[in-house]
């Protein structure tokens, strides 16, 4: 039994995969272990309203250019349901168990733009002065710097990198500023540097193409939705696409599934090695009846700090406030989801109660319904293995990046065989 491209994994990577590649006439088997698609992107439904368990959101960068979410979600049919988050006040940081302050609004990742007497409770007189020094320090000092917080810190010092990036890029990233490459934090952020020569201005220049309130974008009625839409499409283009059934064994010329041998050129869409357990993350959703909560006192949400100790979440969405259509769908209820570094607790709802009284500073009158859901996640994986592959282990985190390098590797193979050579994006993933 052969096939042009076999697939193992059908998370959203190898859907989207799947999906172009039949698009563009190849025959395509995908296979899937588990009994239902999407991966991480996946349905819950919570006090009888369905939410997304997995992404909520994505980050809209690139515009709806090819390649995009954006793109993806018009070709399926979703444009008129592409929503952004409800304007009105930015998400908060708590940085200790009795310090909080709102994220500046037109930043990046935490990064100030207009470093004025609003930070002074972020930073204090002496960080903000020091981040004042970005606009005549020499413009090549941090020109040298691999990661994004040792670029914060020669330009703008340690206070903002510990008060506003570290939070931001420990609730987005799962890591530190000082361990995220530069290019992965944001990849025009070193080509904007090196032209302006202050990283405020190269920040303003990245914002002037992505408005306040515009860096991330939803999907009305739950991103989950993309899923279905995926599987539908690809299998309307002749893609099989088959659950339940787990690939056993993969080599350079075919895979193993229930035993049978099949050929054609495998596609890992799911993980080759065991998950970085420091990446592991749980997410406890909450429904309440909370009235103090309806005013949003902390914005769409609150991004905590290492030294907030007597918080053990490391951030709260406030789902209500953020996404019109689901304050539609729970009426006076509130919503919101709070996540987790490690593995589920036995107590997961009660540690989420108190931690979101403590977030949003007002008490939760009734727990009214709850979800628990521990995801894997994965770093990149090293470069070297002949097979093709799609999804984090490769494009890195967030939907934006997976969707963007699942459509890369399907178009590369369709120039591929129309040219007879290897494509430039297969010549990468096989250095």
């Amino acid at each position: 039994m052969t096939a042009d491209l076999l697939v193992a994994g059908g998370g959203l990577a190898g859907l989207v995969f799947a999906r172009r590649a039949a698009l563009a006439g190849h025959r395509v088997r995908l296979f899937e272990a588990e009994g239902v698609f999407g991966g991480q992107v996946t349905r819950q439904d919570v006090a009888g309203v369905a939410l997304d368990a997995g992404a909520e959101s994505f980050a809209t960068r690139g515009g709806d250019g090819p390649g995009t979410v954006l793109a993806l979600l018009g070709e399926l049919g979703f444009a008129d349901d592409i929503v952004a988050p409800a304007a009105g006040s930015p998400a908060w940081v708590q940085e200790r168990s009795d310090r909080a302050f709102p994220l500046p609004a037109a930043g990046l990742l935490g990064i100030p733009t207009v470093l004025d007497e609003s930070l002074l409770p972020a930073l204090g007189t002496d960080g903000l002065a020091r981040a004042r020094q970005d606009a005549t320090l020499p413009p090549d000092e941090g020109a040298t710097a691999k990661t994004l917080g040792a670029l914060v810190r020669a330009r703008m010092g340690d206070r903002v990198v510990d008060a506003l990036v570290a939070p931001v890029v420990r609730g987005v990233h799962s890591t530190t500023p000082d361990a995220l490459p530069l290019d992965s934090a944001s990849p025009r952020l070193r080509e904007e540097f090196r032209r302006t020569g202050s990283l405020a201005a190269a920040i303003t220049s990245i914002r002037s193409t992505s408005p306040a309130g515009s860096q991330v974008a939803g999907v009305r009625g739950g991103v989950f939705r993309l899923v279905d839409a995926l599987v539908a499409d690809a299998a309307a283009h002749g893609a099989e696409l088959t659950t339940g059934a787990p690939v056993t064994a993969v080599a350079e010329d075919g895979i193993e599934v229930d035993g049978r041998r099949l050929r054609g050129i495998p596609v890992l869409a799911r993980p080759r090695r065991a998950p970085d357990p420091t990446r592991r993350i749980t997410v406890v959703t909450l429904v309440v009846e909370a009235p103090a909560w309806r005013g949003a006192p902390r914005g769409t949400g609150v991004l905590v700090g290492p030294a907030a100790q007597s918080v053990r979440a490391r951030a709260l969405t406030h789902l209500t406030a953020k996404w019109p259509w689901i304050r539609e769908a729970l009426g006076e209820r509130e919503a919101v989801r709070l996540s987790y570094d490690g593995s589920a607790v036995a107590d997961a709802a009660d540690v989420a109660v108190r931690d979101a009284e403590t977030l949003l500073g007002a008490p939760v009158d009734l727990l009214l319904d709850h979800t628990v859901r521990t995801w894997d996640r994965w770093g990149r994986a090293g470069s070297g293995d002949p097979v093709l592959a799609v999804g984090e282990e490769v494009a890195g985190t967030g939907l934006a990046a997976v969707v963007r390098q699942a459509e890369a590797l399907a178009t590369s193979l369709t120039v591929e065989r129309a040219s007879g050579h290897p494509s430039g994006e297969r010549e990468r993933m096989e250095e």
